[in-house]
């Protein structure tokens, strides 16, 4: 018995060392994810193009409506599925009941939920930059590396890329991408010519996630 007991220090020991090793395995993989991915290491302002090339207007701020008013399946307005905004795109108004789910960024028309449920997300301190298909190769690149950047803590983590819904009304000409979010007080909106980080940082920046009807909703 004592010699079969004497094997098992070096058993227990090879167990702990091989525990250490997978610890250390599965504490390391956020760091290299983060290094395998360029977007996580490069400044937003290098993703696309300059703020002086991004052709964006002046920035519109909107009256706010819709707080808290929910429509369709689920509430007291069931038959409601498809609501006409006011504004193209909304930075405020009527919305579903659940919004998108937050370990999504990045959204193509396969996959895009209902424009009702994004303007769910603006409520709880979302902005989200709206896109028209179809856009180049390199520019939904762009747009990949920016939902991933905006997505991350350091920028409050309320970010979405989503394609526009052109039935819901049309983006002015040569303006394929729309920032929106909705505020505590008032609505904004700012279209662009082209994918640019410093451009979206700028709005981001100007309109946290703080700053909404709903900022603790999920």
């Amino acid at each position: 018995m004592a010699e079969v007991r004497a094997g098992y220090g070096p058993r227990i020991a090879a167990l702990a060392t091989a525990l250490g090793v997978t610890l250390l395995v599965v504490a390391a993989v956020p760091f290299l994810r983060a290094y395998a991915d360029p977007a996580a290491r490069q400044p937003a302002t290098a993703i696309g193009v300059g703020l002086d090339r991004a052709g964006c207007d002046p920035e519109l701020t909107d009256p706010i409506s819709g707080a808290g008013v929910h429509v369709g399946p689920g509430t007291a307005q069931p038959y409601v599925t498809r609501i006409q905004y006011d504004l193209v795109p909304p930075s405020s108004g009527p919305h579903f009941v659940v919004p998108a789910p937050t370990v999504r960024r990045f959204y193509t028309a396969r996959d895009r939920p209902p424009i009702e449920t994004l303007v769910h997300n603006l409520e709880h301190g979302y902005a989200v930059l709206w896109y028209v298909e179809p856009l180049a190769h390199d520019q939904i690149e762009a747009l990949r590396a920016l939902a991933r950047t905006f997505g991350a803590d350091r920028y409050g983590g309320r970010f979405v890329v989503a394609p526009w819904d052109p039935g819901y009304g049309a983006f002015p000409a040569g303006r394929p991408l729309a920032l929106s979010h909705w505020g505590a007080h008032a609505g904004y909106r700012q279209f662009c010519a082209a994918v640019s980080g410093a451009a979206v940082e700028r709005f981001v920046l100007a309109h946290p996630a703080g700053d909404a009807p709903e900022p603790t909703g999920m």
